[in-house]
């Protein structure tokens, strides 16, 4: 293969994950673990260059073309949305968004107008609008949870892991929202061009996911 593919990783434990699955499938993925100041790494022995981006950037750089693939979170592509082929389903990075209240609140027993608070503003619209639901949107860009001990919002739509932190500010799961995990994405137009060069690289992950 002459062509060498282009990937956005997503900085933090979605590179870590993205590069243990690269090891695992024989590519020299030591100039991502030592990356220095560079932002730009070059695999040695396969033709992959990788870029380290924060999660809407991995988004961004794929679907305009300046990479041929990315691997980002399911949350940044349902809040982010774009034009891009989602071809598979890592499997790490688990977790899912849920709606969350205060601890003894009924919020569906109510019906006044309900306030949401949440990170993800496209999400949250879409949950609700399935529903039939027409809730007021805040957008919050910290700490979520103390929207409703603020008395700011009856309920958070946010990404939960093991939900210790909701517990510990007296909030509970009550919905959950979305499965996340890490997807593979890659660009409509790269696909065509470099087909038999990205299909060998979603081969070589796919054999590794399928051994784990």
């Amino acid at each position: 293969m002459n062509n060498r593919l282009r990937i956005a990783l997503t900085k933090g434990r979605l590179q870590d994950k993205s590069v243990q699955l690269f090891e695992k499938a024989g590519m020299d993925c030591a100039p991502i673990r030592n990356p220095g100041r560079r932002l730009i790494h070059s695999i040695p022995n396969y033709p992959l260059d990788a870029v380290l981006s924060k999660a809407p950037d991995v988004i961004t750089y794929v679907e305009h073309g300046a990479c041929d693939l990315g691997i980002v979170g399911k949350d940044t592509i349902l809040e982010k949305g774009g034009s891009f082929y989602e071809v598979m389903d890592l499997g790490f990075g688990k977790c899912r968004f849920a709606l969350a209240v205060k601890e003894g609140a009924d919020f569906y027993g109510t019906y006044k107008y309900r306030t949401i608070a949440s990170k993800y503003p496209n999400v949250t619209k879409a949950f609700f609008a399935a529903k039939g639901m027409d809730v007021d949107i805040i957008k919050i860009e910290g700490s979520v949870e103390l929207a409703p001990i603020l008395n700011l919002a009856d309920g958070i739509v946010d990404i939960v892991e093991t939900g210790a932190t909701l517990k510990a500010n007296g909030l509970v799961p009550i919905e959950t929202v979305a499965e996340v995990s890490a997807r593979l994405i890659v660009n409509t137009a790269s696909m065509k061009l470099y087909k038999n060069e990205i299909l060998d690289f979603i081969s070589k992950c796919e054999k590794e996911l399928s051994r784990s």
